[in-house]
């Protein structure tokens, strides 16, 4: 057996290791995790069989739990993304939730869309209603449209489908319906708090686009917005949306069934109807249906080669996300099997601080050094759910901490930081830093104290 010292040694080289390969070396992060597994592995004092065997059994058994549900999903997001049903959605809540209450009209359409699309995606797709808004409203782009952000990253972290929220349930085994259900309460608090940064952050940088739509102009200070009326364009841009019903489905449908198997699961409920709702809201055949409603009610009148290509569009999205999760299934098994899991548990157990912070502090950490949150997050959940199994902590409440912790600071090396400064018209540094590193690690303080608060009560 070999001593504490040399697990820890062998943890310490190969995290190392995996974060230069990263930062600094053309390896890809699915190639780094499998090298740092090894390496954490073979200095950590294992034989050499059973760090292969580890590798191999720790990403099967991680994507045999949901490989497939992150397949489904990508699809799923794309067919959303192509047919207009993202743009139905915020057209609904602008409508419902009415004047004066753009913000939150778009916090809200980026909170539900985000569950299945990347926020990238997301806000590509959506920002251009962001912009007429500000034109129509007078109301700063950036307020309007830091609000869209903010909902779709809020989601994005925290709730499946998302493929990041997705890995990270699978690494600690986890199910996906608490992991939805408490993902979409986290998500409130930091999409609230957002909405009101992005109200203050309006007055201060008071941006709306130009008569011609092609570029932008800084409001006096103090002006007023000047409401205008639709016009018939956005009328008949309305008709050709699908309707708002078939537009939520593909998204409501898994997750409500996804929950309902949750609930009866937990109930041990019995009977026919409850076991075939249980069968429905199995992740893989809940996420299937939304897939089905999608392709046929969204795109049901298209080509059968259209729709086959969209599809495809998704899948090729998917494929290195599942073998970047994999590979941190993989380092995970090799932290248990060497034994510095429960090594590390026994030290945390003796800490005075909340065994919650582990996760949440190194997603921060793994996230500020290499800037993508889904790398952060499933970094993290490989790292520390060995060491967590052992502690009394609650399961779910630790993935979430995993993947909320790489909410923080995104800048620079964040490919979402540049879509959204890019897509608002931001060019100054600081006011970029202003309009999204801000509101982001104003959302991992908030969704910190939620976890610290929630892992005392549950």
């Amino acid at each position: 057996m070999p001593s504490g010292t040399q697990m820890i040694v062998g943890l310490i080289i190969g995290v190392a290791a995996l974060v230069y390969l990263i930062l600094r070396t053309k390896i890809h992060a699915f190639l780094a995790l499998i090298i740092a597994a090894a390496l954490v592995g073979l200095i950590g004092g294992m034989p050499a069989t059973d760090v292969a065997k580890a590798i191999t059994t720790g990403f099967g058994n991680t994507l045999g739990s949901i490989g497939i549900v992150i397949g489904f999903g990508v699809m799923m997001g794309r067919i959303l993304e192509v047919s207009g049903a993202a743009e139905r959605m915020a057209r609904t809540f602008l409508r419902y939730l009415g004047r004066d209450k753009e913000e939150w009209a778009l916090a809200a359409t980026g909170y539900v869309v985000s569950i299945p699309i990347f926020c990238d995606s997301g806000f590509v797709i959506l920002a251009p209603i962001a912009k007429a808004l500000s034109s129509r409203t007078g109301k700063s782009v950036v307020a309007l449209g830091v609000s869209l952000a903010v909902g779709l990253v809020a989601t994005h972290h925290a709730v499946p489908p998302t493929p990041g929220p997705l890995a990270v349930a699978g690494i600690f085994g986890v199910d996906v319906g608490l992991m939805i259900l408490w993902g979409l309460v986290f998500a409130v608090p930091v999409t609230v708090a957002g909405v009101i940064y992005a109200k203050w952050l309006g007055r201060k940088i008071p941006q709306v686009p130009t008569a011609d739509g092609l570029g932008w102009q800084r409001l006096a200070a103090g002006s007023s917005p000047v409401h205008v009326t639709e016009t018939a364009a956005t009328s008949e841009e309305e008709t050709v949306l699908p309707g708002t019903f078939i537009s939520f489905a593909p998204i409501l449908v898994p997750v409500v069934l996804i929950l309902l198997n949750t609930v009866l699961t937990a109930a041990k409920a019995s009977g026919s109807v409850a076991n075939f709702l249980i069968f429905l809201g199995n992740p893989i055949i809940a996420v299937a249906l939304g897939l089905i409603i999608a392709i046929y009610g969204l795109m049901g009148q298209s080509p059968r080669k259209d729709v086959l290509r969209r599809v495809e569009e998704g899948v090729a999205s998917a494929g290195i996300i599942i073998l970047v999760t994999g590979a941190g299934g993989a380092l995970g098994q090799v932290l248990r099997s060497s034994g510095v899991g429960d090594f590390i548990a026994q030290r945390i157990a003796g800490c005075a601080l909340p065994a919650i912070i582990l996760p949440f502090a190194v997603a921060t950490l793994v996230r500020l050094v290499q800037g993508s949150g889904t790398v952060a997050m499933i970094t993290s959940a490989s790292i520390t759910a060995p060491i967590l199994s052992n502690l009394n902590v609650n399961p779910v409440l630790a993935a979430q901490a995993a993947a909320l912790g790489a909410m923080v600071f995104s800048y620079f090396n964040d490919s979402y930081f540049w879509v959204v400064n890019r897509l608002l018209g931001i060019e100054d540094v600081k006011e970029q830093i202003m309009t999204w590193s801000v509101p982001t690690t104003l959302g991992w303080a908030v969704s910190l104290v939620a976890l610290v608060i929630a892992s005392f009560i549950f």
